[in-house]
């Protein structure tokens, strides 16, 4: 490599890609134990939902089935940093939850760009899932990755155990020799009634977002010569609505009947002609131009943000049928997003160009999704697990993806402690997986968290000064958020009520565990405002500032009795989480949790209270 410096890296986990996918795989992982590090193309993380790009990231439809995990975790830390939702703001948030681990090595501007393999030939079963056939097999695996990174102008080698491509385009798919499809499958492949009758090629495009910022005086707007000119005739399908606070131009898309990958710098210089054109026809049109007089272009994407390239194929692919009918043991995350299918020609289409297909919400992605069916050491998390094109139009919302990437770090973590592959934690460990995925607050559909041995074996005491709202009993169910009729907590006031884990003697004590009501459905918004997404799309003068959910506890205090009846009392406060540890590490006959404040409600409302 010439005269530039490779820098060797030894870690258990290499992640290539830092969308929320990949960050939330590198954060798993490390709090699970394992050595990691991120490699990431781009100076920020976040991906499509970063500064770079600015889409928000939306999951699953229905009433209490918001992503929790990780990715809860960092919205509602921005709630709490960044009331107007700037997004460089956001971006650190980010960048806080990697670079402010202790197991992860951040590697930013850092793009892969080789790997090293390992192969040989195994008796038939090494390399294959069940049914694999007779005979020999290959069995291949990642030695290493290397990355340039642009800034220090070095080379980065990255040797690791387990390895997670999170990069949207499966990098390391062509590098490694990694099964993957491109584009759309015939109908008849899967019996998919919404996919075409021949397979092609052809993806979802990418697109340039806008946004805008409402001023106190007239703006004027002059569009580069390059710029394409529009007027409504030539705008069939959408009229943009800058009074509308969901309007970003997403629909401003292209490139899905070219490649996704290879024709990436072309098809941004036709966004940007398009996307500043758009603008000229918001501020400039005649029927426009007193209507958004005060309005100001505040930014334009360089970067577009992709919807499909290449898909792995794992043990299994996700169907449409599979998405609405099927149920599978080895679930991990879910989707709830519909089958928002987008025409291959974008923008430019005379057809439709997007149609949403339903999709019940949730359903459940399996474990077999996430690992590479003949590189064994291989996970992959984000738009590119093995699914469908069909599927995908509902699995690559970035919340969703988040949630598979919380999962296949933890299987990394799963594998290596087990001395294991991706597929051996499919057939040997897979409740394991599972269970700590819902203790780490990733809800799985169908499934409970089993409750801790020292939290089955205590005796439960509430003390109520109004009659108690639901069973306490509730707090050690495993249901940690509202399942259909079933709350799954308690109401607990602010003034004197409590709920104690006694035992008959002294026990040890690390830890308390608390699922706290985040406010699932929420309104982080003052009342009357604008605004319900997590980040905005245009910024207006009325813009207020979010707020952490009122819902959530805000102060707490657990007092600890140890066997000779002395009192320690731990107080938290300031909290904004709604999955919350806290460290006892002490013999204990009891421990009593009172809640003193929240962030705006009148009482404190609690999923779960487990002693570790």
């Amino acid at each position: 490599m010439g005269v530039f410096k490779t820098i060797e890296h030894s870690a258990e986990f290499c992640v290539v890609g830092g969308g929320l996918a990949g960050l939330c795989a590198a954060v798993s992982a490390a709090r699970r134990g394992l050595k990691v590090v991120l490699m990431q193309d781009r100076p920020v993380l976040g991906g499509n939902a970063s500064s770079e790009i600015r889409m928000w990231a939306m999951g699953a439809r229905g009433r209490d089935n918001q992503e929790t995990g990780i990715i809860e975790e960092l919205m509602l830390e921005n709630y709490y940093r960044n009331p107007y939702k700037n997004y460089s703001i956001w971006d650190s948030v980010m960048y806080q939850a990697a670079r402010m681990e202790d197991n992860i090595t951040l590697l930013l501007n850092c793009s892969c760009m080789d790997a090293e393999m390992a192969c040989e030939t195994v008796a038939d079963g090494g390399a294959g899932g069940a049914g694999s056939g007779t005979g020999a097999a290959e069995r291949r695996r990642i030695r290493s990755v290397t990355g340039w990174q642009t800034t220090t102008q070095r080379f980065h080698k990255v040797a690791a155990a387990m390895f997670a491509d999170c990069s949207g385009d499966s990098v390391l798919a062509p590098l490694t020799g990694a099964e993957y499809r491109v584009g759309h499958e015939a109908r008849s492949e899967f019996g998919e009634d919404i996919a075409p009758v021949a397979a092609d090629k052809k993806t979802m495009g990418m697109s340039i977002l806008i946004q805008a910022r409402e001023t106190d005086g007239p703006k004027t707007y002059i569009p580069p010569p390059w710029a394409e000119k529009f007027v409504r005739e030539k705008l069939p399908h959408r009229i943009p609505d800058i009074r509308n606070d969901g309007e970003n131009f997403w629909y401003l898309e292209l490139g899905g009947d070219r490649d996704s990958i290879a024709d990436t710098e072309e098809l941004r210089d036709e966004l940007l002609a398009v996307a500043y054109g758009m603008w000229d026809f918001v501020k400039n049109d005649p029927e426009n131009a007193e209507i958004y007089a005060n309005f100001d272009l505040d930014w334009i994407g360089f970067l577009p943000g992709k919807r499909e390239s290449r898909r792995y194929v794992g043990d299994h692919i996700l169907t449409q049928g599979d998405v609405r009918t099927a149920r599978f043991g080895d679930v991990v995350a879910y989707g709830g997003w519909p089958l928002d299918d987008h025409h291959p020609e974008g923008f430019r289409t005379p057809e439709v160009p997007t149609i949403y297909h339903p999709a019940p919400s949730p359903f459940g992605i399996p474990y077999r999704c996430l690992y590479s069916k003949n590189v064994e050491n291989l996970l992959f998390a984000g738009r590119n697990i093995s699914v469908s094109h069909v599927a995908l139009s509902s699995t690559r919302v970035m919340a969703t993806c988040a949630t598979l990437g919380q999962a296949a770090g933890t299987a990394a973590a799963v594998a290596v402690r087990r001395g294991t592959t991706p597929r051996g934690v499919y057939r040997e460990y897979m409740r394991e997986l599972q269970d700590i995925l819902m203790d780490d607050d990733c809800w799985l559909p169908g499934l409970r968290r089993a409750a801790s041995p020292l939290t089955e074996r205590a005796a439960l005491i509430l003390k109520c000064e109004g009659a108690p709202v639901r069973d306490p009993a509730v707090l050690r169910n495993g249901a940690d958020r509202p399942e259909g009729d079933d709350d799954n907590g308690i109401v607990l006031s602010l003034s004197g009520d409590s709920v104690t884990y006694a035992f008959p003697k002294p026990v040890w004590i690390g830890s308390a565990r608390f699922v706290f009501d985040s406010d699932l459905n929420r309104d982080t918004q003052p009342e009357g405002a604008i605004h319900k997404r997590p980040m905005y799309a245009t910024y207006y003068l009325n813009t207020q500032a979010c707020r952490v959910p009122q819902t959530l506890v805000r102060d707490f205090r657990l007092t600890v009795i140890d066997g000779g009846g002395q009192a320690r009392i731990i107080d938290i406060k300031d909290n904004r989480q709604r999955l919350v540890r806290a460290a006892i590490g002490a013999e204990a006959a009891s421990v009593r949790f009172e809640p003193l404040a929240t962030w705006g409600a009148s009482a404190a409302r609690v999923f779960a209270f487990d002693l570790y």
